[in-house]
């Protein structure tokens, strides 16, 4: 059975506070959120009754935020902690990741900033625990970099296992290169996934690093995963772990820019095969409705098969591939330019028809 889980809010500005609490009610997991306008309201909430998580804003008047976090860290070392502030400075943002926070985020003024918020208070609520890096509690080093992409974020996240030193670039979301040691790119990122233990901290963004990493952050953790179970021998081990087998669609998530590819069956669209979609009934069932209108309209304009749509949205792009058995979709990068995602789709249907 799926944990209850409990969120404290506290922010200063009630409007703003209500306005949170409907809209983190509405979540998948339907937590039970409590308000407070004030830091000891918040402390006072947690001493009375145990709670999954605080989201606190930092400049509010009498104690702020910061001191909230350090008699949190110190009471409840277990609490995950948010930060949701308007102030976008990154020593703000280093100091709350230094005390051991578990994100920071600006608060959202869009929809699509709100919907990144609500997907990233969701994920951080399904995650399950996991030990091993300090400075993000109960993290591994995965979870870290897909809070930080889903975020959209630009950081530099320097790693420290004994007396090795590594660090990863992201920038708008996307992990652009890594170095430890002598290794950089993709291989020296790999290698940095393989540590199970170090300490963490948020460094700011380095809008000069050159980009040595172009494939998605969810294409790479997968590579690393396969690459760590294939370097254990690790068949059975993953079994027992309940590790997905590697997908058919592995090849095509390699491909520039790739987020996630979805396969649907012609004939049942409900017969699909998914990798990095959430909820792949749905988008099946949208991609195929799609597809459909689209021959509707080609027949009646007399323009030939349809083979191949590109979508181009805000949040990320959408290409459509189609053949007489199966239709294939891809989300890429929304940093892809047109004729990027041009050439990674010729790619796409190169692995997808071998």
């Amino acid at each position: 059975m799926a944990a209850h889980h409990k969120i404290i809010i506290l922010d200063d500005e009630p409007d703003l506070v209500e306005l949170y609490k409907d809209l983190l009610s509405r979540l998948p997991s339907q937590p039970e959120v409590h308000a407070a306008t004030s830091g000891a309201r918040a402390l006072a909430l947690l001493e009375a009754e145990p709670f999954s998580l605080l989201l606190t804003d930092l400049n509010m008047p009498g104690m702020d935020g910061f001191q909230v976090l350090t008699l949190v860290r110190r009471r409840f070392p277990g609490l995950r902690t948010v930060v949701m502030s308007s102030l976008s400075d990154e020593q703000y943002r280093s100091r709350a990741y230094a005390m051991g926070i578990d994100l920071f985020l600006e608060k959202p003024r869009t929809q699509q900033e709100i919907q990144v918020f609500s997907d990233c208070i969701e994920s951080l609520l399904e995650r399950e625990e996991q030990g091993g890096f300090r400075g993000v509690q109960s993290k591994s080093l995965s979870d870290l970099i897909q809070l930080e992409c889903l975020s959209l974020n630009s950081s530099v996240l320097k790693i420290t296992n004994r007396s090795v030193e590594a660090r990863i670039w992201i920038n708008d979301g996307n992990v652009i290169d890594s170095e430890v040691g002598d290794l950089k790119g993709a291989e020296a990122f790999k290698t940095i996934m393989g540590w199970k233990t170090g300490n963490f901290e948020m460094l700011p963004a380095d809008g000069a690093r050159e980009r040595t990493i172009f494939e998605s952050y969810q294409g790479l953790l997968l590579d690393t995963a396969q690459a760590l179970d294939e370097a254990q021998g690790a068949a059975d081990q993953a079994a027992a772990e309940g590790t997905a087998p590697a997908s058919a669609l592995s090849p095509i998530t390699r491909c520039k820019g790739v987020e996630y590819v979805l396969k649907i069956d012609a004939a049942d669209p409900k017969k699909l095969d998914a990798w990095g979609v959430e909820n792949p009934e749905k988008v099946a069932a949208w991609v195929h409705q799609t597809m459909q209108t689209l021959r509707t309209l080609g027949e009646k304009l007399v323009a030939g098969p349809l083979n191949q749509v590109e979508c181009l949205g805000l949040q990320r792009h959408v290409a459509m591939l189609s053949r007489p058995d199966a239709e294939l979709c891809v989300g890429l990068q929304r940093s892809l330019s047109h004729e990027e995602i041009r050439e990674t789709m010729k790619d796409v249907a190169t692995k997808w028809g071998s």
